[in-house]
């Protein structure tokens, strides 16, 4: 059933519609849904009634189908690199597309905690390592957060020592990942244990790559760890692709950088998105917000929901 929020949703993913369009085509009083985009007003169930079948025709649909859900781990060998930004944006822009989407903060460092704006919450992921319920907190409707911080670090050298330490991610989502489409997991800046859990209890890995002479260094040892994975732990996991950020392309580099990664590993995707610098992201987390809720107009709104397609489309 359409309501507030669908709509909400359905025009920050469609950042291009005309609003006045949509309003005189509905029969609404100008100016409404700019007043509902920014929460001074709500639609009632007459103006939703009228509003439905030209939001159809503008490509809305309820209908959502889902295939079961995706455990994707969102990791690079180094920090910096846009992986936090790219599990916020994407599992934010997943969401208005009425996909549930879990996100999960696997990095000691809290960065996708803090992103949130959350703030050193009570219960965190190593709370439900130690055999408590995993703590997850609403962000917006479809999208919530498994919080962590640095006391998940502290575990580390304990799930070295025993082989069942290398499932604990896998134990504590399996319960309840059914109740989502997707799960994106924000790994660590390294290739360590807390990594390794990620990449086990995934059905796909997405490398996220700077476009920086320095990014590439390292991907072998990324894909090398994939498929020693595949070999022994988890023959299912497959690489969802290689995402290009901090593209700037004005620069010879980025197009070099896009090229070397398409001819050096011609087995795995490379997604066409292309993720451009864009000082609306660096904004949008200082603000504590997704960057399409900050500016769904900007390049990096833009660039989070063409990349959302493309994963949503397989």
């Amino acid at each position: 059933m359409l309501n507030n929020d669908k709509v909400i949703a359905f025009f920050q993913r469609n950042p291009a519609l005309s609003i006045s369009m949509i309003e005189k085509e509905a029969g609404l009083p100008m100016s409404l849904l700019s007043k509902v985009l920014r929460g001074e007003r709500k639609l009632n169930d007459d103006h939703l009634k009228k509003i439905r079948p030209v939001l159809v025709k503008y490509g809305y649909n309820n209908k959502i189908v889902s295939e079961g859900t995706k455990v994707i781990a969102v990791l690079n060998h180094k920090g910096g690199v846009g992986k936090t930004t790219t599990t916020f944006n994407l599992g934010k822009a997943l969401s208005l597309h009425e996909r549930k989407v879990l996100i999960v903060d696997l990095d000691p460092q809290g960065n996708l905690t803090q992103c949130t704006g959350n703030e050193e919450p009570e219960k965190q992921l190593h709370h439900a390592f130690g055999g408590e319920d995993l703590p997850v907190l609403e962000l917006a409707e479809n999208f919530h957060l498994v919080p962590a911080g640095i006391e998940l670090s502290s575990l580390e050298l304990e799930m070295q020592s025993s082989i069942n330490g290398y499932f604990k991610l896998q134990e504590v989502l399996d319960p309840i990942k059914h109740n989502y489409d997707y799960v994106l997991i924000d790994c660590p800046p390294s290739l360590g244990i807390l990594t390794t859990n990620a990449l086990i209890a995934s059905d796909s890995a997405l490398i996220v790559v700077q476009s920086h002479y320095l990014a590439t260094k390292g991907l072998g040892n990324i894909i090398e760890m994939i498929d020693q994975l595949q070999t022994r732990l988890n023959p299912e996991l497959k690489v969802e692709g290689m995402l290009l950020t901090m593209v700037d392309k004005r620069t010879v580099i980025s197009q070099t950088i896009i090229d070397f990664v398409k001819e050096n590993y011609p087995y795995y995707r490379v997604f066409d998105s292309l993720i451009r610098q864009n000082v609306a992201l660096i904004e949008a987390s200082s603000q504590h917000m997704d960057v399409i809720s900050y500016d769904n107009k900007s390049i990096g709104a833009r660039d989070y929901l063409d990349f959302c397609k493309e994963v949503m489309n397989g």
